[in-house]
């Protein structure tokens, strides 16, 4: 196609190449030529972490990260939350712990925390409200959230939760 670049890149476990104009955000790639859809634009410039996503397991907002920059890298979205016996840990603590009200953040939310359990696999509660400040939820006191990364590291760590 003339005026876009070829991008190989994998999201959620499959790898695809997809055109794109060298101005495409990592969201739009992702919701529109994908598509995957569980990943939310927000506010476009950062503030809310709606459309936080793993870049080679790094949670990154990807309205601030061109579509170009996923040449060769690994894309993981909300919808790659899934494992071979069912819900991802952290999917299944957000269900549990009653998280949502809107559901807007949600998926920024749970990438941030999977990004966090990766790092930390036992967070303290502080070290969670830390990792989660760049996403905004107008809904909750975030009290929730917190409980769904505890119940998720725990069932990680193989505890009973």
């Amino acid at each position: 196609m003339v005026g876009t670049l070829a991008v190989t890149t994998t999201v959620n476990g499959q790898e695809r190449e997809l055109h794109v104009e060298p101005r495409m955000l990592l969201v739009s790639m992702i919701r529109d030529l994908v598509p995957e859809t569980g990943t939310h634009l927000g506010c476009e410039t950062s503030s809310c972490g709606a459309c936080t996503v793993l870049l080679d397991g790094k949670s990154v907002k990807s309205c601030m990260v061109l579509a170009v920059q996923a040449n060769g890298r690994e894309v993981t979205t909300v919808e790659g939350l899934e494992t071979a016996d069912g819900w991802h840990p952290v999917r299944e603590g957000f269900k549990e712990e009653h998280t949502l009200q809107c559901g807007y953040c949600t998926p920024g939310m749970m990438m941030t925390s999977v990004a966090l359990l990766a790092e930390n696999p036992d967070p303290s509660e502080d070290d969670i409200r830390k990792a989660i400040s760049g996403n905004l939820c107008r809904c909750t006191g975030y009290v929730n959230i917190v409980k769904a990364v505890q119940y998720a590291a725990k069932k990680q760590q193989g505890l009973s939760v």
